[in-house]
């Protein structure tokens, strides 16, 4: 293998992957994305590595040498309503499209490299894992279209790990939480690695040790029952219980999160900030000197292991930030994926973990295919473990304070009385539960603006009197 190794994306958004790359030595080739906002960041910070806008043409471009196939392809493409037999009798479902295109794009870089007497290329496809219970089976049409079957693999339920060996490449997939790589964000993302008949990525994707880390972390989880604080009491820096990480004192600011770590980040949440789960359960929102306000553009992009103010370019505006952050991947978990790749081709003569699939059952399906659908842990010869769950063999926790923002906050992103009596109503006309301090602090907030009018009423009524 090369010193270096070579990679492009496409729906390459803000190129976290260049982010998480780049530590590891990886070049970057080439980026593919066509939103104004991403392609301005990509501008910004890249300039020297194209952009190659619409991915509709590479395979062209690939297949007639106006690009360089890389080592590692990577993206994530939009997967509803695709059908590997309407790709296959030349259908084209638009929403399905762009996933046709990856796995052509993947095609069409391996018979490249074959021709150039390298590798195979390594893919890596990030989704949300909601595509796993896609209706569809657009799972199901996408691992069989890349492992190089000709018509979907069927099952009763995917899971959220598994392992495939198809005619042209074996696939690997694990839902993995962002929660557990030093990011105080619950964001569970589907990761699918793919490569040759002699890449492994269950190698790379699933972790081997002596201890059950699911089992581990439950005996260690500790249950938090502390009780309601009132955020208007006085409250003095370096008075606050320990016990109490909630409350917290930054650079002489008082500030309180609702929770330990927050919601998944979405592309919307610079829009739709009032009328989600967000809204209800605290997640992202915090509270800034007894003032509830959203969380910043800055806040979002440490949220996401994205450097700060790496958004921050010419022409953005707020609502850009937000999109571009929500719609990115989790640089540290991208990170980790990038450095057990590394790892496996650099070290081709570490001798192998021992044969897993001994230890569990291949799953039925239509095709017959060498199939495992996995279920978090596997005991391997009753001492050795396979991880293949959401959590990592060394987990490392976030801290919420550490994303936080202290300084130029701008007022809008400040909850105001009437956005919280509004917030308020609609959790009672739904009976939606909602967060007990963040509720409490919302009534607090309500009452001053109850509080304002009632005083303009009583000063209006006396000028009345003075004038009669």
């Amino acid at each position: 293998m090369e010193d270096s190794i070579t990679f492009g994306s496409v729906c390459s958004g803000i190129e976290a992957a260049q982010l998480a790359f780049d530590q590891l030595g990886f070049k970057q080739l080439w980026s593919s994305e066509i939103a104004e906002f991403p392609s301005k960041v990509l501008h910004h910070h890249y300039s020297n590595i194209p952009n190659l806008g619409d991915m509709i043409g590479l395979p062209n471009q690939i297949s007639t040498g106006k690009i360089e196939a890389p080592d590692l392809f990577c993206g994530g493409t939009p997967c509803q309503a695709f059908s590997l037999a309407g790709w296959k009798n030349g259908l084209a479902d638009k929403r399905g499209q762009l996933t046709m295109t990856f796995i052509e794009i993947a095609n069409a870089i391996d018979k490249i490299r074959n021709k150039q007497k390298k590798k195979p290329s390594i893919i890596l496809w990030e989704n949300v894992e909601g595509v796993l219970n896609d209706k569809t089976n657009a799972f199901g049409n996408f691992i069989a279209g890349l492992a190089g079957f000709e018509e979907e693999i069927k099952v009763s339920k995917w899971t959220k790990s598994g392992y495939l060996e198809g005619p042209n490449r074996n696939i690997a997939w694990r839902v993995i939480d962002a929660k557990y790589f030093g990011l105080p964000q619950q964001r569970k993302r589907l990761y699918v690695l793919a490569g040759g008949k002699e890449f492994k990525p269950d190698q790379v994707l699933f972790e081997f040790d002596n201890k059950n880390i699911v089992k581990q972390l439950k005996i260690e989880k500790a249950e938090n029952n502390s009780n309601v604080i009132d955020l208007f009491s006085k409250i003095e820096e370096g008075n606050v219980k320990k016990t109490n990480e909630k409350i917290f004192f930054k650079e002489g600011i008082k500030f309180e999160v609702f929770r330990e770590y927050t919601d998944c980040l979405y592309s919307a949440y610079g829009t739709k900030w009032n009328g989600n789960a967000a809204a209800y359960n605290g997640s992202l929102y915090v509270a800034q000197n007894d003032r509830i306000r959203r969380l910043t553009p800055l806040e979002c992009e440490r949220l996401m292991g994205i450097p700060d103010n790496y958004t921050l370019v010419n022409g953005n505006s707020d609502t850009n930030r937000f999109q571009a952050v929500g719609n990115s991947w989790a640089v540290p978990v991208v990170h980790w994926i990038g450095k057990q790749i590394s790892f496996i081709l650099n070290n081709t003569k570490e001798k192998a973990i021992p044969n897993w699939s001994k230890s569990t059952k291949k799953t039925k399906n239509n095709l017959d295919a060498s199939l495992y659908l996995l279920d978090n842990i596997i005991t391997i010869d009753n001492q050795f473990f396979l991880n293949s769950s959401t959590i990592p063999n060394h987990p490392i926790d976030g801290n919420i304070q550490e994303i936080i923002q202290t300084k130029d906050v701008p007022e809008k992103f400040y909850l105001s009385p009437q956005a919280c009596k509004g917030i308020l109503r609609r959790k009672e006309e739904r009976k939606i539960k909602m967060n007990e301090q963040l509720e409490l602090l919302m009534q607090k907030i309500s009452q001053i603006e109850d509080e304002t009018i009632k005083m303009n009423v009583i000063i209006n009524n006396n000028k009345d009197v003075l004038v009669s």
